[in-house]
């Protein structure tokens, strides 16, 4: 071991490895440990500390030390004592090497061992017995880093919500293919910030990219013994920490300046950066999981433990475990990190996986928890874009519609009744209408608005938009679970074939599908989020559940026909009408109900649809016109909006319905029944009859404010 080094009390504060042009502060909490060490490694010997520094200061359960001449790039990591009782909900292993859960960077990846766990693999007594074989040789280490950035000239997009676009996607999946970029760059934060692609994302029309986590993460032992991996990264070990993996610079800070650069790229181009983050449960799982950092650290205060046997985990996640967002020590950990991506990261706003978990206190799902409250009076959160995925797996979970003033979220009513629709189930017209016009019925009286419903048809989970319209049954069997895995959500879709096919009918079906989503999409109120690739036609073979598959069958395909690049350039389209007309992204409902200023459901002979016509079983169809001279809120300005009058057409009947149109004149913009490639670049005169072709969607217009000059 190297020559002893000074050791200065240091502060408690802020937690985690702070560098400064002195030394570097280091500062770990928990509550029920007997004692801590700080391990400093050499880049040459994993196994083997340089140094052991005994924090002997604490303060507040916050164990800490300063040690002068510690420099960015140092690998560090912990051991800390105390008692292994797991039946009282004790798991400290001095044999166990942990990670902070502050680092800004951690080096490397998990070589799986047994030694990795704090119990005794194959023992009678399972997890009872402590294991005392040392872990340091297979764990990544945490890295001190310098957080110095110029972010001279960096502007914060700040697009409005009504004016939001999101496009989801996987920071590697989205480049790894892409011709355009320089190969040591594909798959990498350098990837998603080349010219190349910030060009297309701006072409597109996109405001923001809403990443898949990128939050480091573990790779489960499970799935690399197939040959799979944990490709998706809901299994975070490091809430502060970009992963190491998506660096195409370095791993001992570099990606944390690449992940910057990144950023200032997109936000040069007008885009906003969305990170999915997963503070619902880490990466150790439940009591069989490793001992990788919390649980080694204070296993009692970071998770939930059963009331009944603190032995096991509660779990409303599925992953084994749930942080304890009722100990004010987690809330901090997650407020810190969130404040930490914002001000250091300069991200836009986030997506919370599972948020129902996150406002479970005692197990039961509180709107009015003590993680929103934080959320809510917090300077800087607070004016960020928070998303809610509002489910989790435990009861009362689904909470669609439940969050608090101030967050949007996922709306899986949307993408089911629209789903719904388009399959031609019946009795679906109804709810439609709630669906396209904002989702009052949801958000209105909890005083939210319409933006409070982010709209979408896919999402990572799932199908893609090709393979929704293309398979009757889902095909995960390359993720070697017999098929078992992924949720039956696409049976009986009538596609004619399962997947690609050569039937000219059946394409031709398949491609209007594709439009029939993408333009209800763009022509419903609320907030829209396009799954990346879906523009491009992308198919992951039928599978409906790749989280396990880092290959091309989740790599985009930049080698486009011509049926892509025109699915392309109708995303184009309809994104460019969409954040033109005003009329089409209301930040303000509706007055009342059918028939009042403003809007109107019509029926195909041109008469106003009533609450009965909707809810005649068999009705497949049906009319939206939106007035363009009565849109009841102000501009940026303080003026009178006036936009086009639109009227929108839905048809889910495989036959034609001819529509008696209100009067004009109507110019058709859109059809995805008859109108193709160019033909969408010349306006078209329509008459008071118009025939709406089977399975499509119409949009028309009537011009109500005079053409610019």
């Amino acid at each position: 071991m190297a020559n002893p080094l000074q050791v200065w009390p240091g502060t408690a504060f802020p937690l985690g490895a702070t560098n400064d042009p002195i030394g570097t502060n280091f500062a770990l909490f928990s509550e029920h440990a007997t004692a801590v060490e700080l391990l400093l490694f050499g880049p040459d010997d994993p196994a083997n500390p340089t140094h052991v520094i005994p924090l002997t200061e604490k303060t507040a359960f916050v164990w800490h030390c300063y040690l002068p001449d510690i420099k960015p790039g140092q690998l560090y990591n912990y051991r800390v004592h105390g008692p292994y009782e797991p039946e009282k909900g004790h798991r400290f292993n001095r044999a166990k090497v942990l990670l902070d859960p502050y680092a800004k960077t951690i080096d490397g990846a998990i070589e799986w061992d047994h030694a990795l766990f704090g119990y005794t693999i194959g023992d009678q007594s399972q997890d009872l017995k402590r294991d005392e074989r040392d872990s340091a040789r297979f764990l990544p280490k945490s890295v001190v880093i310098d957080q110095a950035f110029n972010w001279l000239g960096d502007t914060l997009p700040r697009i409005p919500w009504h004016q939001t676009v999101i496009y989801e996607v996987h920071i590697k999946g989205l480049t790894k293919n892409h011709p355009g970029i320089e190969e040591h760059k594909r798959g990498t934060y350098a990837g998603l910030g080349s010219a190349p692609m910030v060009e297309y994302l701006h072409d597109l029309g996109v405001t923001a990219v809403e990443l898949l986590p990128i939050h480091q993460h573990v790779n489960d032992k499970y799935l690399l013994d197939q040959g799979l991996t944990n490709y998706w990264g809901y299994n975070t070990i490091g809430f502060f920490a970009p992963d190491c993996r998506y660096s195409s610079s370095g791993t001992r800070g570099e990606q944390v300046r690449e992940f910057k650069e990144m950023v200032y790229s997109l936000h040069k181009s007008g885009i906003e950066v969305i990170l999915d983050v997963v503070f619902n449960h880490t990466a150790e799982g439940n009591h069989m999981g490793p001992t990788l950092s919390f649980r080694g650290i204070d296993n009692s205060s970071y998770y939930y433990l059963s009331p009944e046997n603190p032995r096991y985990y509660m779990d409303f996640s599925g992953c084994g475990n749930m942080l304890k967002m009722s100990n004010p020590h987690v809330t901090r950990l997650i407020m810190d990190s969130l404040r930490y991506w914002v001000l250091e990261m300069h991200v836009d706003g986030f997506r919370f996986d599972l948020a129902s978990t996150l406002a479970r206190e005692f197990f039961e799902v509180d709107k009015l928890s003590t993680f929103f409250d934080i959320i809510q009076q917090d300077p800087i959160i607070s004016q960020v874009k928070l998303i809610a995925e509002p489910w989790d797996l435990g009861q009362g979970g689904y909470q669609v519609g439940g969050f608090p003033p101030g967050w949007t979220e996922w709306n899986g009513k949307y993408r089911d009744t629209i789903r719904r629709f388009w399959k031609g189930d019946e009795s679906q017209v109804a709810e439609l209408a709630y669906r396209l016009s904002g989702s009052a019925d949801l958000y209105q009286n909890n005083e939210r608005n319409p933006m409070a419903s982010i709209n979408f048809i896919t999402c990572h989970d799932g199908f893609t938009l090709n393979d929704l319209v293309s398979y009757n049954d889902k095909h995960n069997e390359a993720n070697k679970e017999n098929n078992r895995d992924g949720a039956d959500d696409n049976a009986s879709w009538n596609c004619g074939a399962e997947g690609p096919t050569d039937d000219p009918g059946v394409n031709e079906l398949r491609r209007r599908q594709r439009e029939n989503f993408l333009a209800t999409l763009f022509l419903s109120q609320g907030v829209p989020m396009i799954c990346g690739g879906d523009e491009l036609g992308h198919s992951q073979k039928g599978n409906n559940n790749a989280y396990c598959q880092d290959n091309e069958i989740t790599w985009l395909d930049w080698n486009l026909d011509e049926e892509r690049k025109d699915l392309l350039e109708f995303t184009k389209l309809m994104i460019r009408i969409r954040k033109k007309h005003p009329v089409l992204r209301r930040r303000t409902y509706f007055k009342g109900g059918a028939g009042v200023k403003g809007i109107m459901w019509l029926r195909p002979d041109g008469k106003e649809m009533t609450d009965e016509d909707r809810n005649v079983s068999h009705v497949r169809s049906i009319g939206m016109l939106l007035d363009g001279t009565a849109i009841d809120e102000p501009d940026e300005r303080g003026g009178k909006i006036l936009d086009d009058t639109f009227l929108i057409l839905l048809n889910a009947y495989h036959e034609n319905i001819e529509y008696c149109l209100p009067p004009g004149p109507w110019d058709l913009l859109v059809a995805t029944a008859g109108m193709h490639g160019k033909e969408r670049k010349v306006k078209q005169k329509v008459a008071e009859g118009f025939v709406l072709g089977g399975r499509s969607v119409a949009l028309l217009t009537k011009k109500n404010v005079k053409e610019p000059a």
